[in-house]
């Protein structure tokens, strides 16, 4: 089904019937939309749940002025940094030093064999993460928008409220800060 016949639907009465399939379409992307930047499994579906709350109560006043997509990728933005906001807020540092965001939740192990040497994919993963999460909220949210979500910059505009321009040079500096990082030479 697609959006212009969700929201007739939930115009036309079936409003429960319609937003269950709207976020059946849409669950699993704004998940990992989020997840990306959240990271813990817990966190994620408790701003998932805020995101379609939102949803849900701006539905009906959802005008057709952007995509239903892009405007739902909007709110669960809002929502990311809103609880990455306050979970900021509200850090505090482990007294032994241990780093408290583990990098639990990225890719199962396995490994990728090369002819002399295998490479560890989680470490791979891990790293690229660490250095995803070394940039500022600005240019983790492009990044991972770009890279992840291949979500063209014309609708990323409309989602993060920047131009185009603008997207296209912090997609520009936090892929030469991530390539320094994962090179080693930050």
């Amino acid at each position: 089904m697609n959006d212009s016949e969700l929201l007739d639907l939930f115009h036309a009465g079936s409003r429960e019937k319609a937003f269950t399939l709207l976020v059946e379409k849409y669950q699993q992307r704004v998940y990992f939309h989020i997840r990306r930047m959240v990271k813990s499994h817990e966190d994620t579906d408790d701003v998932m749940q805020n995101t379609f709350m939102k949803v849900w109560r701006g539905l009906e006043t959802f005008r057709n002025e952007a995509q239903l997509f892009t405007w739902i990728y909007r709110i669960a933005t809002n929502e990311t940094i809103t609880f990455l906001n306050s979970r900021n807020r509200k850090a505090t540092v482990a007294f032994d030093g241990s780093d408290s965001d583990d990098d639990e939740g990225y890719a199962p192990a396995n490994y990728i064999k090369g002819e002399s040497h295998q490479v560890d994919a989680d470490d791979i993963q891990a790293r690229l993460q660490k250095a995803i999460d070394s940039l500022p909220e600005k240019q983790k949210m492009v990044f991972n928008l770009r890279y992840y979500d291949e979500m063209p910059y014309e609708q990323m505009s409309e989602v993060l409220d920047t131009s185009v321009g603008a997207l296209k040079a912090s997609y520009h500096h936090a892929a030469q800060k991530i390539e320094k990082i994962l090179l080693g030479e930050d």
